[in-house]
């Protein structure tokens, strides 16, 4: 009787009738959709850089199948590391957002500070759509290192899997996207499931996800206790923190922004003789877990158009649309304050995209960060702004408790919890911040700038201390190694 096929033995990347195929989908996509809508062609061009670049790395490997040796060096397969071990990173590479930096900074992390590797590296762009914007805002080294990458060849029954997404995202998906691993997790050697969450919890069926898993990286110690509170398998946590690129965010390599000519004046009368004056500066995305409500209750009671300050808010659209102008507005309005007599604070919102290479410019703009958080799963604008010397206002729960502290900035406190009223995680719990802390807080800082200027320096040694890509590089090969170890000795 005929033997069934090895399954760990099969390829998982494309057959060369699928390279063909989608090579020939793509080319008819381009150039049909180039006549109707312009967004979808870039979006199109972009998938087929990296279908091109996989199509060729085939191609290469057909070549050395049939003993035909390439004309260069240059025209080899990536040559990270001699070694058969081989790591899948599956994260929305493409596309901006945090589980997107949070790839990026452990790809480079290793890619840069990791010696002798004994695994190569090659990478899937999942999780979430792509974006153009968000690819052209990467780095030339950065994209050249994400093509190359992308054409490593792989054995599965060699390689190990990371599926850094939420678990919605992992096999089999429960939304359009490419699964995690890509065909189930019997054919590959391990399987790491990277991911966070904002509340007290985990959902159930992000439970029974999490658990199909070998292991799961979160980041902070919050997590690890939430997430085995919720169900999952204390044996399959692990603790892994995140890197901040402390050499690129980097106050002294960088003159600031020009924030009048990216930002667009809501409240206030707008700059002064004296210029913008104090400046404070918050980053996220327009949900409500953000708290922006909380900044701007904060924000307006507590200042007015006769303090030298002004307020930036860098934000995009999440399930919403971009007329933040207007929102705000109307916010004032339900707030029903009394206006005061010199006038609103000035507000500036920048809903324009902010390429990531310009992000330490941004940054260095600042006078000091602020963001009054419901609950994050790391708070990258957060490490962002540490490792830029700002002096850091956020909430004291789930992720900043991790890396910030009253030695290196301002842990805002938490007044109480409050029930997530809507979307996925309804029914859970988050903080509310203090908005009479908070205005408590942004006096001060402005108010005292030695002091914010001493913590702000204390929080970038910190970030360089404990959270540089070296430092995590090291924490992140040890654990890939120990488990390709554990696999080899059964």
């Amino acid at each position: 009787m005929d033997q069934p096929p090895d399954r760990s033995k099969r390829p998982w990347r494309f057959s060369s009738f699928v390279y063909f195929s989608s090579i020939v989908f793509l080319l008819l996509a381009i150039f049909t959709l180039s006549f109707t809508t312009a967004g979808l062609y870039k979006t199109q061009s972009l998938r087929f850089t990296f279908t091109a670049s996989r199509f060729y790395s085939y191609l290469q490997s057909r070549l050395k199948f049939y003993n035909v040796t390439p004309k260069s060096k240059s025209e080899t397969l990536n040559p990270a590391s001699s070694s058969s071990h081989c790591v899948l990173w599956m994260a929305p590479f493409l596309s901006s957002g945090g589980y997107s930096s949070e790839a990026w900074s452990y790809i480079l992390s290793l890619h840069h500070h990791l010696k002798n590797p004994r695994f190569r590296i090659t990478i899937e762009h999942h999780g979430d759509l792509e974006s153009v914007e968000f690819w052209n805002g990467l780095a030339k080294e950065t994209k050249e290192l994400a093509i190359e990458m992308y054409k490593t060849q792989c054995s599965p029954n060699e390689t190990i899997v990371v599926c850094h997404s939420e678990p919605g995202a992992w096999y089999p998906p429960l939304f359009e996207t490419l699964p995690c691993p890509p065909t189930g997790y019997e054919d590959f050697l391990s399987v790491i499931g990277r991911t966070m969450f904002e509340t007290d919890r985990v959902n159930p069926e992000h439970v029974e996800r999490c658990n199909q898993m070998d292991h799961v990286w979160v980041p902070t110690e919050f997590h690890v206790s939430t997430f085995v509170q919720s169900g999952v398998d204390s044996s399959k946590v692990v603790k892994i923190v995140q890197p901040v690129d402390v050499a690129f965010f980097d106050p002294s390599k960088y003159e600031p922004l020009d924030l009048m000519n990216i930002g667009d004046l809501v409240l206030g009368s707008g700059t002064k003789k004296s210029g913008l004056g104090f400046v404070f500066l918050s980053v996220f995305k327009w949900e409500q877990r953000k708290g922006w409500d909380v900044l701007l209750k904060a924000y307006l009671r507590e200042f007015s158009g006769k303090d030298n300050v002004a307020l930036f808010l860098l934000t995009n659209a999440y399930h919403s649309d971009s007329d933040f102008g207007n929102k705000i507005l109307d916010f004032v309005e339900e707030l029903n304050l009394e206006k005061p007599q010199d006038g609103y604070p000035s507000a500036y919102v920048i809903d324009k995209h902010i390429a990531q290479v310009d992000l330490p410019r941004l940054y260095k703009a600042a006078d000091a960060f602020v963001l009054p958080t419901r609950g994050e799963g790391w708070g990258r604008p957060i490490v962002e702004a540490m490792a830029m010397s700002l002096p850091v206002i956020a909430t004291n729960w789930s992720g900043p408790t991790e890396y910030l502290t009253e030695q290196n900035g301002y842990p805002l406190v938490v007044e109480e919890m409050s029930e997530v009223k809507e979307g996925p995680f309804e029914g859970h719990q988050w903080a509310e911040p203090s908005v009479d802390k908070l205005r408590v807080l942004m006096r001060h800082v402005m108010s005292k700038p030695d002091e914010a200027k001493v913590k702000g320096n204390r929080g970038r040694d910190d970030m360089v201390k404990n959270f540089a890509p070296e430092v995590v590089a090291k924490v992140v090969a040890d654990q890939i190694d120990r488990i390709f170890d554990e696999k080899i000795r059964r």
